[in-house]
């Protein structure tokens, strides 16, 4: 049984998701920087996981980190899971969305905001909902 309330086969992710969404959310993959949709999106409204729709997001919370990825300094509450990631030789805590397990990016702490917190998020992991 998966622990994520929302859940699918690998076969029907792959049907539902393009391409590059797949290899992010399911594969644990990274978009090359700053070529996402979302990275320089700053319109009112909601990041929605791309594959299940769960909120994720407020445009309130999202800023301009110059890291090439879409940047907040918080999620909404209860919305996401965070996993160590010891992965390419490197210690980072990995963002999973809490209601499938999409792989999101990775949150580090060194946001300029008062949350001190820069959630790096993959725009192929998101939809926007204004």
């Amino acid at each position: 049984m998966s622990k994520y309330p929302f859940h699918k086969s690998e076969q029907d992710w792959k049907e539902q998701l393009d391409e590059e969404s797949y290899r992010i959310l399911r594969e644990k993959g990274t978009e090359y920087p700053h070529s996402g949709l979302y990275n320089l999106h700053f319109e009112d409204g909601t990041y929605l996981c791309k594959a299940c729709k769960e909120p994720l997001f407020a445009s309130g919370n999202k800023f301009e980190s110059n890291c090439g990825w879409p940047s907040f300094s918080e999620a909404i509450d209860g919305k996401t899971r965070y996993e160590p990631d010891h992965s390419h030789g490197m210690i980072r805590v990995e963002i999973l969305c809490g209601n499938c397990g999409g792989h999101l990016g990775h949150v580090f702490p060194d946001g300029p905001t008062p949350s001190q917190r820069r959630y790096c998020v993959n725009s192929a992991s998101l939809d926007f909902k204004s």
